[in-house]
């Protein structure tokens, strides 16, 4: 038991070390970074389009248990979800927590 304690340990510490010094200099690089440059302004269009295109994915092509879900149920809870979204003033998780709720309750019902 012991033994499998610290390969655990040994992939947690190896982790850390392959990901801390990439966070400090992330941390360090962006105070001079200007956040209204071209060059981010096209990394937040490239970011958004790819997590419209795998919302999409979720909701259009479903794979495993969602696909088993009817497109309509999951229509109108993306469209709750949109909704909560822009009534919680832009609130990411308030959207994404509405759409939850909403596929649960209609799964429940049917």
């Amino acid at each position: 038991m012991g033994e499998g304690l610290s390969a655990y340990l040994f992939l947690l510490i190896v982790g850390f070390c392959a990901t801390a010094p990439w966070r400090i200099v992330g941390v360090a690089l962006s105070q001079t970074i200007d956040a209204d440059s071209e060059v981010l302004r096209w990394v937040r269009a490239v970011s958004t389009a790819l997590i419209a295109g795998l919302v999409a994915r979720l909701v259009f092509f479903p794979a495993g248990a969602l696909a088993d879900v009817p497109m309509a149920l999951r229509l109108a809870a993306f469209a709750v979800a949109i909704v909560a979204f822009m009534l919680a003033k832009r609130s990411l998780a308030a959207g994404v927590l509405a759409g939850e709720a909403a596929l649960l309750l209609g799964l429940s019902l049917s």
